[in-house]
């Protein structure tokens, strides 16, 4: 007790915490400015709907700036065809919109109807790629086997909807034996997932397209990890398909040509390494901010295929380090939205789809971007969302639509999106409106009025 206070200290009475002792004229722990932003940024990304956000604003940019590109890209071909300017862009637009309806159609789905879709479009895809290889029905473009004549303009690439097919398949099957408790046993976890990708593989290198393979497999490599598949499985695998890429890659003098095209500096004997090396002229011409959008040169003949596989290199070229680097972001956060969704589920079947389709996008964007930087092999692929080409966008759109559908799925996601309500910005608006008036004549009843003396 206090001095002088004349009461005496109660024994067994609980004494008050001591205040700490603060020092006056000694600050606190500074935080730089940059801390200050990282730990915003953090708390901004660990919100609910983040996730969701991100996947929708970058795919849709991605898309915009895809059917931008695509129309300068493509204006100059279509006029070397006798084709009006806008031919390509068109067609590309036509299928920006159905893919649109697509992904909306799949991110309004549930689970359960996404994964009933599972098996009939793994059969729909085999079926169409045995069409391929039936004559008179397949189309060879560019020497692969791997197209069919819907009518008129439009063509159909079967293998690109057995990419989403092996996903929704595999996703569904791995989860079902997980649910059983069977993914301890390698046999479970390898059949039949493996004999039939190895199928969908045989399918699709009939028609030698190497490129669309190396994206089934790279799925398969992602689903087997996400499985949880033993470091000496995972690497067995592996090594298995590597073998038979390399024999595949030497028996194809093509492919050892283009093998050979990494890092080349000149087109080399025959103009060989023409494609690889034009690709590296469009880029380098392009400086830090471009030459402006419609401005390339190199779409003038010179670069192949500018508006389908090398579009990156057009865009580097007009939109300069900016632009390449605003797309390499925009497929980053993509990326990265996909892995925080399938990291946060607890449903076995979203995190394996989830991680599928994020695998798939990744890679075939990695695969497409090295090789106009000259850091792979050209493989043919085009880049997701990017590139001209509606069989490859539309089923890239209904993926996309998986993962807005999985990232809405989540607990605290579903529960941001109720408190707000389906229509919750005009709800605000009768909210306001309707405590308006009422908080006017509060305020007109607390305004002291003037007496008849004082005017």
């Amino acid at each position: 007790m206090p001095p002088g206070s004349g009461r005496a200290p109660v024994r067994g009475a609980r004494r008050p915490p001591a205040r700490p002792q603060v020092r006056q004229g000694v600050p606190g722990p500074r935080v730089s400015p940059l801390g200050r932003l990282v730990a915003r940024a953090r708390h901004q990304w660990d919100r609910p709907l983040t996730a969701y956000y991100v996947i929708v604003g970058s795919c849709l940019l991605i898309t915009v700036l895809g059917l931008v590109m695509v129309y300068s890209a493509s204006m100059i071909r279509a006029l070397q065809l006798a084709l009006p300017g806008s031919y390509f862009f068109r067609k590309q637009f036509l299928a920006a919109v159905i893919g649109g309806v697509l992904m909306l159609c799949a991110a309004r789905m549930p689970v359960k109807l996404h994964r009933a879709l599972a098996y009939p479009l793994l059969a729909g895809s085999v079926f169409l790629m045995v069409l391929v290889q039936v004559p008179g029905i397949g189309m060879a473009v560019n020497g692969n086997q791997n197209w069919i004549s819907v009518g008129g303009p439009f063509q159909l690439q079967p293998s690109e909807f057995g990419k989403l097919a092996l996903v929704l398949w595999g996703s569904d099957l791995l989860a079902r034996k997980q649910d059983k408790n069977l993914l301890a046993q390698w046999k479970h976890m390898l059949v039949p997932l493996v004999p039939v990708t190895f199928m969908l593989l045989g399918l699709i290198m009939l028609g030698g397209d190497m490129g669309t393979a190396i994206i089934l497999a790279a799925i398969l490599f992602g689903l087997l990890w996400l499985a949880g598949a033993p470091t000496r499985l995972f690497a067995g695998v592996l090594g298995a398909a590597g073998l038979l890429g390399l024999i595949l890659i030497e028996t194809s003098a093509n492919r050892m040509a283009r093998l050979a095209c990494i890092g080349a500096t000149s087109p080399g004997p025959g103009g060989s390494c023409w494609q690889a090396v034009h690709g590296i002229y469009a880029l380098a011409s392009g400086g830090f901010f471009g030459s402006g959008l419609g401005a390339s040169v190199e779409k003038w003949g010179q670069l192949p295929e500018a508006h389908t596989d090398f579009i990156f290199a057009v865009t580097g070229e007009e939109l300069g380090l900016a632009g390449t680097l605003s797309v390499l972001t925009l497929f980053a956060a993509l990326g990265y939205a996909g892995i925080r969704v399938a990291g946060r589920t607890e449903e076995p079947f979203v995190r394996f789809a989830a991680g599928g389709v994020t695998t798939w996008i990744t890679a075939q964007a990695v695969i497409n971007i090295g090789a106009v930087l000259g850091l792979l092999p050209i493989a043919g692929v085009p880049l997701p969302l990017f590139s001209y080409g509606g069989s490859a966008l539309l089923p890239t759109m209904f993926a996309i639509g998986l993962l807005i559908a999985f990232a809405r799925d989540e607990p605290a996601a579903r529960a941001a999106l109720a408190a707000r309500g389906p229509f919750f910005g005009r709800r605000r608006a009768k909210v306001r409106g309707a405590a308006g008036p009422r908080r006017w004549n509060t305020m007109r009843r607390r305004v002291p009025t003037r007496s008849s003396g004082e005017r």
